[in-house]
């Protein structure tokens, strides 16, 4: 089983010559991008990774020249033309830029922070699997992404580009879910199984609908966000074969939906594929209520059903991102009730060391005695709700 090759090493000079010349004329004039733009491989193929080439695409800052630098092997810089073409080239304070560019802050690493901040290899009962809930299990195919977020949970693993899970490897993981009657359904994630190869993907999907007691398959993915061009009918067409298959998508801004991201959502949508979106809360990226209650209008308008926002995890070199909990619990008070519940999603904390995700929510019920609770609604009125005898 093979993953497209994709090289990480940096271009030789005439090579990165004439791949600087390229992309800032494709980024700078998207009126006139060819059809290759749109092609998902190529797209893979010219992706941004060293700092001889973003360079001259950028005015960076010393911080992010530093950090670009330091970023080598795992969750080493790898960046869309397509992803990098949102970016505010101006601006370092730009949402899109502080996801995608490396930074000095990544390597200072508090005492508080975790290699492995969910306790997923400590739930891992062979190699590729994480169960830890009862009744579902989460399956890591691959370590692998379109793009490189540089607040990624599973930075220790992820970003080597090798093969994806080995057959013998997912046997092992099959027989495991297949002998655990309890487990009705199973998240396939990574890395991002939207890069392994359609047939390669199909081949796990196929094994796994095979199993008489998994009831539903997700796929947590952000291909989506940064290579929507990957979603093409082919793609489409094979998943649509293995319902009641579900999509997480992560999304991280309101910029990020664009017209192709429109696209792409509305092809799976249109499959049956139910969509829902998880959020990390950002510092300087999402994290003021209007940003939010954007994206999630917004999410909501290409068919995605805002499900989860996540405190961001104690991963390492990622205090740069983490806001308090405070400020999410505000934003949660900014959109329940000032807009539809179809845009609320879910405040989690996924508790460190593996405790699972913790629904972390304002205080709308006040007090409780024998007959009656008092409550309070989003205008902070106050209302008693009469129980049955």
């Amino acid at each position: 089983m093979e993953e497209l090759s994709i090289s990480s090493e940096p271009p030789s000079t005439n090579l990165a010559t004439k791949l600087k010349s390229e992309l800032a004329e494709l980024i700078e004039y998207p009126g006139s991008r060819p059809e290759y733009w749109y092609d998902w491989k190529w797209q893979l193929k010219n992706r941004i990774t060293s700092l001889e080439v973003i360079r001259d695409l950028i005015p960076l800052t010393r911080r992010e020249e530093e950090g670009i630098k330091r970023a080598s092997g795992r969750l080493a810089m790898a960046i869309t033309p397509y992803f990098f073409s949102l970016i505010d080239r101006q601006d370092p304070r730009c949402p899109i830029r502080k996801q995608a560019v490396p930074r000095l802050e990544e390597f200072s690493v508090s005492s508080c922070e975790l290699v492995d901040p969910c306790g997923e290899d400590s739930h891992s009962p062979v190699p590729g699997l994480v169960h830890r809930y009862p009744d579902r299990a989460l399956l890591i195919v691959t370590d692998s992404c379109a793009m490189y977020c540089r607040y990624c949970t599973r930075k220790r693993m992820v970003g080597e580009e090798t093969p994806p899970m080995s057959i013998e490897r997912f046997e092992d993981t099959y027989k495991y879910i297949k002998s655990k009657k309890t487990i009705r359904d199973v998240l396939i994630s990574g890395g991002d199984p939207l890069m392994m190869k359609s047939e390669v993907l199909e081949s796990y999907l196929k094994k796994l609908r095979s199993i008489p007691h998994l009831e539903i398959i997700r796929i947590g993915t952000r291909v989506p966000v940064t290579l929507p061009m990957r979603v093409n009918a082919e793609l489409v067409d094979m998943l649509r074969k293995y319902h009641p298959l579900y999509m997480s998508i992560h999304f991280s801004h309101p910029r990020e939906i664009t017209p192709e991201v429109a696209k792409s959502c509305g092809m799976l949508a249109d499959a049956g594929i139910p969509l829902g979106s998880q959020t990390v809360l950002l510092k300087g990226v999402n994290d003021k209520p209007a940003t939010m209650k954007k994206l999630m209008h917004e999410l909501l308008k290409v068919r995605v059903r805002p499900y989860y926002l996540y405190q961001c995890d104690m991963a390492m070199g990622t205090a740069h991102f983490r806001t308090p909990v405070s400020v999410g619990m505000n934003i949660m008070e900014e959109l329940r009730g000032h807009t539809t519940g179809y845009a609320v999603p879910t405040f989690v904390v996924d508790a460190p060391g593996g405790g699972g995700k913790i629904p972390v929510t304002p205080t709308y019920l006040l007090s409780q005695a024998k007959g009656r609770v008092t409550l309070r609604n989003y205008e902070n009125k106050i209302y008693n709700y009469t129980e049955p005898d």
